[in-house]
């Protein structure tokens, strides 16, 4: 299938996840199921300016599935800047992303991810210089408070060429509180037919279905993929025991090491770990021993352990 010009083979995909959708994870929910994943936010200044730490955003290999590359800037000559720098350097991914979406002061006070939405001429400035750039484009935006104007918004960015509007039910100001609005996901899906995507409280596959029932043409997992590693599978029909998912962990985390070194492929499992205990009854103090853990031993220790 088709979706936002990129050719995939369902409509399940990896959102993009600051310090998170890093390569050993895309691998794995690329050989679990998703069809396509994103890059975490990459810097367009970062790139511009050489930045060691925003090249190593740019890292890919062939184990994974079409990858949208996630930039971020406050200027539409930096985030096209930066793109041609980030297709310079690796011509595996299939489409530009841009975030309008990330709700972090640290971002959002210097202008960009979510407080482009207050700036429909600059976000549309944008998503025409990375149009004129020969990919795809795509774009993640929030909901903004007046349902009326995410509808303006998204129109908007559709007519400046966008290929791919993903919205997400929540506001800015909401972050990751509460619920997310699937009902404006809706009226926006409707109104613009083959356009948008979805994100916001996926965590079962009846919330994949229900988006997808909406008229959404790709659901977009984000901390839902990590409460439910195996969710994109699910949806497929295949389903593991207890004992396989957690040799597919293991191997997980053998991978991550093996990629970014141990520490990281710590962090990484600590998040997998948390999230999975997370909606387990009677895991709290596990999930804080999880926390706390110190090697990749006593994590899967735990996880073997739970209820």
């Amino acid at each position: 299938m088709n979706i936002g010009g990129i050719e995939v083979a369902n409509p399940l995909c990896l959102a993009p996840l600051a310090g998170i959708t890093t390569l050993p994870v895309r691998e794995f929910f690329s050989s679990h199921g998703a069809s396509l994943t994103h890059t975490e936010m990459i810097s367009c200044a970062g790139l511009i300016r050489d930045n060691p730490k925003t090249f190593d955003m740019l890292e890919v290999s062939e184990n994974e599935a079409p990858l949208v590359v996630q930039l971020f800037a406050n200027d539409a000559g930096v985030l096209v800047l930066g793109a041609e720098v980030a297709r310079k350097v690796c011509r595996k991914f299939s489409a530009f992303g841009v975030n309008m979406a990330c709700p972090m002061p640290k971002i959002t006070r210097n202008g960009s991810g979510a407080a482009l939405l207050k700036k429909p001429e600059l976000a549309r400035e944008m998503v025409r210089g990375l149009k004129s750039l020969g990919l795809p484009v795509w774009v993640k935006i929030r909901r903004l408070e007046d349902d009326s104007d995410t509808m303006k918004f998204t129109g908007m960015l559709i007519e400046s060429g966008a290929d791919n509007v993903c919205i997400h039910g929540r506001t800015s100001a909401q972050r990751y509180e509460g619920l997310a609005d699937r009902g404006i996901i809706s009226l926006a899906a409707s109104e613009f037919p083959g356009f948008i995507s979805a994100s916001g409280d996926v965590r079962e596959v009846s919330d994949i279905r229900e988006y997808l029932g909406m008229g959404c043409v790709a659901v977009m997992v984000a901390r839902g993929a990590f409460s439910n590693p195996f969710i994109f599978e699910e949806y497929g029909g295949k389903f593991r025991g207890r004992d396989e998912k957690l040799e597919e962990l293991v191997n997980f985390s053998c991978r991550a090491v093996e990629i970014s070194g141990e520490h990281k492929a710590l962090v990484l499992m600590k998040r997998f770990a948390g999230s999975i205990l997370r909606f387990e009854h009677g895991s709290a103090e596990l999930r804080r021993l999880a926390m706390m853990s110190t090697s990749l031993e006593e994590i899967i220790d735990i996880l073997q352990r739970r209820q």
